[in-house]
């Protein structure tokens, strides 16, 4: 079942396009790794997806009854938001907001769902913490709790393990397999490590001076693909 399907889009800032002609489209259950150059336009394409900037052309189509408000997303970290003052349970509770409208206070359902996705993410044990004492690992973990608060659907990640060490990152990466595993959770991710596409993934957006869109064993076995694979080989020699 199609979640998101985007035609033709052209994708740029201040009216200069750094992207045209994008056509893909993301599956219930899928976990699509998107993979280029820096500067390429990935954020921005993720920012378009979100509906935080409009396309300069093309259509971006919701399907499955998708809102926008039903989409979890997980920004590059910033130094402000590393320093946050606030409670991991406070933050993660944070991400039920988008979808209680004018209520102003949490039920109890929402209590029991945010502890049980804090289980399933390793940090039951923070929820008291606070979030600023925390290592790298654990606030990224707090975020895609809190994003997962805010849907069950699908998940848009912005290089979620930039910055991390080798085990967090590891902890990192096999979460988000097992949302998307386990839970159903359709993953977009912008990711740098080809390695883990490799592993992951179940589709690959490469865009650039050259785009391509199709699974992940049609990509490894693509020109484009292996010349990054073969790039990150020589870069970790």
């Amino acid at each position: 079942m199609k979640l998101i399907t985007c035609e033709n889009l052209t994708l740029g800032y201040e009216g200069k396009a750094i992207l045209s002609g994008l056509n893909f489209t993301v599956n219930s259950g899928d976990y699509l790794c998107i993979v280029g150059e820096n500067g390429s336009g990935k954020s921005t394409l993720m920012k378009t997806l979100l509906h935080l900037q409009p396309p300069m052309s093309g259509s971006i189509t919701m399907g499955e009854g998708l809102k926008i408000n039903e989409i979890g997303y997980l920004p590059q970290q910033t130094a402000l938001q590393r320093d946050f003052p606030a409670s991991v349970e406070e933050i993660v509770m944070s991400g039920f907001l988008g979808r209680m409208g004018l209520r102003p206070f949490y039920n109890k359902a929402e209590k029991k769902e945010a502890y049980e996705l804090m289980e399933k993410t390793r940090i039951a044990d923070l929820a008291k913490r606070c979030y600023r004492e925390l290592s790298g690992g654990q606030q990224q973990r707090v975020l895609l709790t809190r994003a997962l608060c805010a849907t069950r659907k699908i998940l848009l990640l912005d290089e979620p393990v930039s910055g991390l060490d080798p085990v967090a990152t590891a902890d990192m990466y096999q979460i988000i397999n097992e949302l998307n595993k386990e839970d159903k959770v359709t993953i977009i991710m912008i990711s740098h490590d080809i390695s883990e596409v490799a592993i992951y993934a179940s589709h690959v957006l490469h865009i650039g001076q050259k785009v391509f869109f199709g699974t992940k064993e049609e990509y490894l076995n693509s020109k484009i693909g292996k010349r990054l694979v073969d790039a990150g080989e020589e870069e970790k020699a």
